[in-house]
């Protein structure tokens, strides 16, 4: 009897490995808000990591983190480090491409708590005379033991990130305007 249980309960988690391995290895998120503002106003406040305190939903985790820059003020080439506590961990962000007024791209490199690379977009598309649509996407690959532990956790990079990015934006909305353009 025990021989039968210990099969079936083999055979449970085979399977469940093997699900695993379906699973897609790639993942996108994306948010994206209406700011009453014309695209230069906001993104300046993307463009440069110093103002990113303002708005990130990551500063208020830890207030304490520390921070770092390096290279240009604020365009291709910036680079932001920063080193907080466990909810934030260690990385930096580097701006990869930045074209005024439409687009930034950003290197994510996360060393603590987990390591890993992603990468982070965000559009800006004019909505009218005075309006800016802007989406910020996340986007990047999970080995195998990464997704495992997601599913065992019953999580996905939609949920843990998405909550994120609606608040980061409705806290770039609220900065930029309160700021005359």
């Amino acid at each position: 009897m025990l021989k039968k249980i210990l099969i079936v309960i083999g055979a449970i988690v085979a399977f469940f490995l093997a699900y695993v391995g379906t699973l897609p290895g790639s993942y996108s998120v994306s948010r994206s808000a209406t700011i009453a503002a014309p695209p230069e106003a906001i993104f300046t406040h993307v463009n440069d990591l110093h103002k990113w305190d303002d708005w990130s939903p990551w500063a208020k985790r830890d207030p304490n983190a520390k921070a770092t820059f390096e290279g240009p003020e604020q365009g291709k080439g910036a680079i932001f480090k920063w080193d907080g506590n466990a909810e934030v961990g260690t990385g930096q962000m580097t701006i990869e491409k930045s074209e005024p007024p439409k687009m930034i791209e950003i290197r994510l490199d996360f060393h603590e708590p987990f390591p890993g690379t992603s990468y982070a977009s965000f559009q800006f598309e004019p909505k009218g005379a005075d309006a800016t649509e802007v989406t910020w996407t996340l986007s990047g690959n999970q080995d195998y033991f990464e997704r495992l532990i997601c599913t065992v956790m019953g999580l996905n990079m939609d949920e843990m990130i998405g909550n994120d990015y609606e608040t980061g934006l409705a806290n770039l909305k609220r900065v930029v305007e309160a700021k005359p353009s």
